[in-house]
């Protein structure tokens, strides 16, 4: 189980419980462990400052189609100066930094209304 350090998570209540089962391994974020968390916490203050903030959905549908596109205008259109201002797809697919050295086995969405082929793996949406 991964927690953060919370109190209520390194209280010796907590810890007990968790240690009643041999099948849990504890581990938690410490001191010096900052970095750990950076890539997704810019994700997130990217998608707050550049979507959530500036659109203010009204409903979890209208969230849901929202994110869908700001992902896809993320990943495939928003260049990023921390990989050569290309976008994330594009070093994913030209192989660089080891991006497209996995097997890929899903066609790259451009489009999050299109639909897709459930036989080449690829799921709808989670709506």
């Amino acid at each position: 189980m991964k927690t953060l350090p919370g109190t209520q998570f390194t209280s010796e209540a907590f810890i007990g419980a968790l240690k009643k089962y041999p099948t849990i391994r504890i581990s938690m974020d410490g001191r010096g462990r900052a970095l750990d968390n950076i890539f997704v916490e810019r994700l997130w203050r990217n998608v707050k400052h550049e979507d959530l903030y500036l659109k203010g959905y009204s409903s979890p549908a209208e969230l849901q189609r929202g994110l869908q596109e700001y992902f896809v205008f993320y990943n495939t259109k928003r260049m990023h100066q921390s990989l050569g201002y290309k976008t994330p797809a594009e070093v994913y697919h030209s192989g660089l930094c080891g991006g497209a050295s996995i097997v890929d086995k899903y066609h790259l969405k451009t489009d999050p209304t299109e639909e897709v082929d459930e036989k080449k793996g690829q799921r709808l949406s989670a709506a």
